[in-house]
């Protein structure tokens, strides 16, 4: 049998990576930072448990990685090289010899202005020329209460043009009180960070999900778009009518029925998942994503998630290698259903064997368009060596 690749025994390349599960924040950043201290870095993303103490860590970072840019989010749970966590502090130094990143902090993002955003964007860019050879991407991580993911990454598509975006909405477990972005060390919310990356590693965008379309249709007949609320589909009471659908009474209506049973928007050929947040008490359902009058909506079908999972992640390169590292953002959801039905060590054997690294996220962003119940990643490869003569 073949020995598992993973982060532990066969460290990346391009990315150090530390992780602490310390709840004390100086004594997690301490950790860190005696473990990726020393890299070369060009930035650190951050990926952090939604219950640690904000300020008190932000004052560690400064202290002791002072001269390091450091960004990311607070987080509903984290991918470590090991797999699932739920309250471990992520770091990922991203080496010098092989990125150079440009920032910009947006905010406010409620509302989203187009134009400012497109703006922002189109200085960010012309102030980051690419390099002949390399490559460039950005990440987006914005505030995941903010219900502007939508709108954000449309002008972000715009301002950016040929560059491709990936990114996942900052969490706060499943508590959905208030969510951070963390740009140069400190905490922001209704807020969005753009990070633009230039890299000589080849990588690849991943996106899919698990879920096949139904027979049952709906179509929305009253809502709230700005709210990304809908009170009435088919003509009746949102959450009554989406309960008889699914085939459960309305009062047993909970997260791990709508994590197991989402709603799907065709586009083209493709059917992008609607996640339901919650039903209120007035029986009006609130949604991860947009909405709104006369959308028509189809009831989703989960195929096997560990088997699609493992198919989604095996991805090569040119020369048929393996990634270096995969950075991973996997929506709340899919993590929730996965514990449900008592896979999680499996998905976690998955994330590790394909190097995964990463958190669980309030949604996702993947070439332009606002998602859930998705897994969108990137997939760095290994720097290229030139052959001997």
């Amino acid at each position: 049998m073949t020995a598992v690749r993973d982060l532990e025994s066969n460290p990346a390349e391009a990315v150090a990576i530390a992780v602490s599960y310390q709840e004390d924040p100086e004594r997690a950043v301490d950790e860190i930072a005696a473990r990726i201290g020393d890299t070369d870095a060009s930035f650190v993303l951050m990926f952090i448990p939604h219950r640690m103490d904000r300020g008190a860590l932000q004052t560690a970072l400064t202290r002791m990685l002072p001269a390091t840019a450091i960004f990311g989010c607070t987080t509903a749970g984290q991918i470590t090289p090991r797999g699932y966590e739920g309250s471990a502090m992520v770091a990922m130094a991203f080496r010098r010899a092989h990125f150079r990143v440009a920032s910009t902090l947006i905010k406010p993002i409620r509302p989203v202005h187009i134009a400012d955003v497109v703006t922002q964007t189109e200085r960010l860019a012309a102030r980051f020329p690419a390099t002949p050879g390399r490559r460039r991407l950005a990440l987006i991580f914005a505030d995941g209460l903010s219900k502007q993911e939508d709108i954000l990454v449309a002008a972000l598509e715009a301002g950016l043009k040929d560059i491709p975006v990936f990114g996942g909405s900052a969490g706060d477990g499943l508590e959905f009180n208030e969510t951070f972005v963390l740009h140069n060390g400190a905490f922001y919310k209704d807020a969005a960070l753009l990070l633009m990356l230039e890299t000589d590693l080849n990588f690849r965008g991943l996106g899919f999900h698990h879920f096949m379309p139904t027979e049952k249709r709906m179509v929305v007949t009253r809502a709230i778009p700005d709210e990304r609320l809908v009170l009435e589909i088919n003509g009746s009471p949102a959450g009554h009518e989406y309960a008889r659908l699914v085939g459960v009474p309305a009062d047993q209506l909970s997260p791990i029925i709508f994590a197991e049973n989402p709603v799907l928007v065709r586009s083209g050929n493709t059917y992008h998942v609607r996640a339901i947040q919650q039903m209120r008490q007035d029986g009006g359902l609130t949604f991860l994503s947009a909405i709104d009058d006369g959308l028509l909506l189809t009831l989703g079908r989960g195929k096997e998630i560990i088997r699609t999972l493992d198919a989604g992640l095996t991805v090569r390169d040119d020369a048929d290698e393996a990634p270096d590292m995969i950075l991973g953002f996997d929506c709340f959801l899919r993590k929730l259903e996965i514990e449900h039905k008592g896979l999680e060590h499996e998905a976690s054997d998955r994330f590790r064997a394909h190097r995964v690294v990463g958190f669980n996220t309030y949604g996702e962003q993947h070439l332009g368009v606002h998602v859930n119940q998705t897994f969108v990643g990137i997939a760095f490869f290994r720097p290229r060596r030139e052959s001997p003569l």
